[in-house]
C-alpha cells in the first residue's frame, strides 16, 4: 500500500495552519488585499484572537451567516454570537476594523465644506451604515459655512423602522448653533427607495427647520444597493 505523503507540519509536530497564518500574511504584505477573498481576509482578523485553531471553517460560516466581509464586520455582538466558534476576543477584532473604516472615511468629510465634496458624504455613509442589520437615523449638523460640525445617530431601531422625533432633531441643531443638516437613514432591506412615511417624516422636519432657520439640504437613503438622494428626486 502506498503511504500517503508526510507534511512538514507533521514533521515538525506544529499545527497544519500555522503555515496557512503565514502564508496568508505574506500573501496580503507581498500581493495586497485584492489578492485575498473575503474569507480569507476574515481569517487575518481572527487570527489575533484565537491563535490555537484553524479559523478557515469560522470564516466561512460567519460569510454564510451574513453574506460578506463588511456585513460580517458591521453585523451586531449579538448575532454575531450566534455563530458557534465566535469569542469575544474576535468579535472585538471585527469592531476594531469597522470603526477603522468609518473614521477612516469621516477624516475625509470633516472639516471641510460638505456640499462641495458630496461624494465623501456618500461614501463615508455607506461605509457607516450600508451594511447594518438594523436602521439607523444619522443627522450630519453643518454650520453657516456647510462644515460639519456634529455627525450623530439619532434613533437606532429594528429592520425596517428607527424612531424619529422632529422636535429632537430640532432641539439638538439649536444646542449645536447649525444653520443646515443633512438627514441619513438606512434601509437595511437593501433598497434605497424612500417609502411614503419616510417622505412625509422629511416633510415635517424640513417645514420644522424652516420655522427655525435650520436648513435641511437633503435626505440620504442608504442601501446596499446604492444611495438616494432627496434632493437629487425633487422630494427637497
Amino acid at each position: 500500500m502506498t503511504k500517503a505523503p508526510v507534511s512538514a507540519s507533521q514533521v515538525s509536530g506544529s499545527p497544519h495552519y500555522l503555515g496557512h497564518r503565514e502564508r496568508l500574511r505574506e500573501r496580503l504584505k507581498t500581493a495586497g488585499g485584492d489578492s485575498l477573498a473575503d474569507y480569507e481576509m476574515l481569517e487575518l482578523i481572527l487570527f489575533r484572537a484565537i491563535p490555537r485553531r484553524d479559523v478557515k471553517p469560522l470564516a466561512k460560516a460567519l460569510l454564510a451567516r451574513f453574506g460578506s466581509f463588511p456585513e460580517v464586520v458591521a453585523a451586531r455582538p449579538e448575532r454575531l454570537k450566534e455563530i458557534e466558534g465566535i469569542s469575544e476576543a474576535a468579535i472585538v477584532e471585527m469592531k476594531i476594523v469597522y470603526e477603522a473604516a468609518k473614521r477612516f472615511a469621516k477624516t475625509v468629510v470633516r472639516d471641510r465644506h460638505v456640499l462641495a465634496s458630496f461624494s465623501a458624504v456618500f461614501d463615508y455613509c455607506r461605509t457607516a451604515m450600508a451594511f447594518l442589520d438594523h436602521e439607523e437615523f444619522r443627522i450630519l449638523f453643518l454650520d453657516k459655512k456647510n462644515v460639519l460640525i456634529a455627525d450623530e445617530v439619532q434613533g437606532v431601531g429594528t429592520i425596517d423602522h428607527a424612531p424619529v422625533y422632529p422636535r429632537e432633531i430640532m432641539r439638538r441643531a439649536l444646542e449645536l448653533n447649525a444653520t443646515a443638516m443633512v438627514l441619513v437613514h438606512n434601509h437595511p432591506s437593501g433598497d434605497p427607495n424612500p417609502s411614503g412615511p419616510d417622505i412625509q417624516m422629511t416633510r415635517e422636519i424640513v417645514t420644522l427647520g424652516k420655522s427655525l432657520n435650520v436648513l435641511v439640504h437633503d435626505h440620504l437613503i442608504i442601501g446596499r444597493e446604492g444611495i438616494t438622494s432627496f434632493k437629487g428626486l425633487q422630494l427637497i
